[in-house]
């Protein structure tokens, strides 16, 4: 690294160790489409106990949200996301050995807790490390990072568990997720008071801030986004996406595992397209939110697509879907570019608490519905189709309102 200048070692040193751990929230978040076919016929799980052993990660995950800001804000990030690392790793290891399925809950919500951390404070070392012009494209970098996790979560783990069983794959994450803790807190450079960072602040004036946000117009604007959009769709690829191809397409493991793979192919498609053009485009005059506005009704389209007809929209439309909610994460961008500074961290905190409030709530209340509808006599597939068709409705009902409260906005 001698010949690397100063930027470029700190780019090195910051980055690539925040990227490894968005890299394993990404692989943990979605690794369940692939692992949870395979655990419920090991442990004859429905799919309403499939849905709540899946979704409590995004539970954990998004109760920890509301601290968390404040925690980055005092500690700093490289403290709190190694600390939380080994949470994740511990949880990996519990879900390794577990033998019913509240030990798995157990792990699943360990792990969503521990890996909690990893974008929003790879959010709060880029601000406090590089100016302002660069953060659009760091932004893109890091979710290219968590779309590789969900590449490696897809076919790579499909091929995986041929060679292997899933509790020693776990076990395997475990130690990895151990190492890149120790990599955060031993590599990732610490920000000195005296350079630019901000004197801790009081609970009362974090809860002042937290306060600002939520009752601020410009952020339940984009909220019901967060829940029905980008935490519906979390929902859908962490589990759901696989159990409708094999219902509704008759697709087995591996085509599934090989569709899974390309939705998450378009999606890094999608984080590099941020990372090498948002700055750009913002240059030329194109507003972030036209790209965002157009990106989530591609989105929803071909979501609508996909739920009328599966079998003739699945095999080019889940790509579609996956590039254009790709986009989705433009929506951290444009509630905190609204507030101060000091409130940025919190801001965006308090929108991923929606986010996976909706990821937990979504995924948990898709399985129970299905098993409700299955109960009183519809056929599987067709449980399936009114529970994708409800998780639409409030969908665009939340595309709707971000429209028109844009325009009441101007006007």
């Amino acid at each position: 690294m001698s010949n690397l200048s100063a930027t470029q070692r700190l780019w090195l040193r910051l980055f690539l160790p925040f990227a490894a751990g968005y890299f394993l929230s990404y692989l943990f978040r979605t690794a369940n489409a692939v692992i949870g076919p395979v655990l419920a016929r090991e442990l004859d799980l429905a799919d309403n106990a499939l849905g709540l052993l899946t979704s409590t990660y995004f539970l954990a995950f998004g109760a920890a949200q509301l601290p968390l800001g404040m925690l980055l804000d005092r500690f700093g990030p490289r403290r709190v996301e190694a600390l939380l690392l080994v949470v994740a790793a511990t949880g990996a290891a519990v879900f390794a050995w577990a033998e019913s399925l509240a030990g798995l809950a157990a792990g699943r919500a360990l792990i969503g807790l521990g890996v909690s951390a990893c974008l929003m404070a790879s959010f709060k070392a880029f601000s406090l490390w590089f100016p302002p012009e660069r953060q659009a494209s760091l932004t893109g970098w890091i979710m290219a990072s968590g779309g590789l996790g969900a590449l490696a979560a897809a076919k790579p783990l499909e091929l995986a568990l041929g060679f292997s069983g899933w509790r020693e794959i776990a076990l395997l994450l475990a130690m990895v997720t151990f190492l890149v803790a120790g990599l955060i807190a031993f590599v990732v450079p610490e920000k000195p008071a005296s350079g630019g960072a901000s004197a801790p602040i009081s609970l009362a004036e974090q809860i002042a801030g937290l306060r600002q946000i939520y009752s601020s117009r410009h952020f339940w604007r984009y909220a019901p986004m967060g829940l029905w959009m980008t935490g519906g769709f979390m929902a859908i690829q962490g589990l759901w996406a696989s159990r409708w191809m094999n219902v509704l397409e008759h697709m087995d493991a591996a085509a599934i595992a090989s569709r899974l793979t390309l939705i998450s192919a378009s999606m890094l498609g999608g984080f590099l397209f941020m990372g090498f053009f948002a700055t750009a485009l913002v240059h030329r005059g194109i507003q972030l939110t036209q790209v965002y506005r157009v990106a989530m009704i591609v989105a929803l389209l071909a979501f609508s697509a996909i739920t009328l007809a599966p079998q003739w929209a699945g095999d080019w439309l889940w790509p579609v879907l996956g590039i254009s909610f790709s986009l989705s994460n433009i929506a951290y961008s444009l509630v905190a570019q609204a507030f101060p500074s000091a409130l940025s961290g919190r801001a965006n905190t308090a929108l991923n608490l929606m986010v996976f409030a909706g990821a937990f709530g979504l995924q948990w209340g898709l399985g129970g519905l299905i098993d409700l509808l299955q109960g009183i006599g519809q056929s599987t597939d067709v449980a399936y189709r009114l529970a994708f068709a409800l998780l639409l409705a409030g969908q665009w009902l939340a595309l709707g309102w971000l429209l028109l409260s844009g325009r009441h906005r101007q006007g």
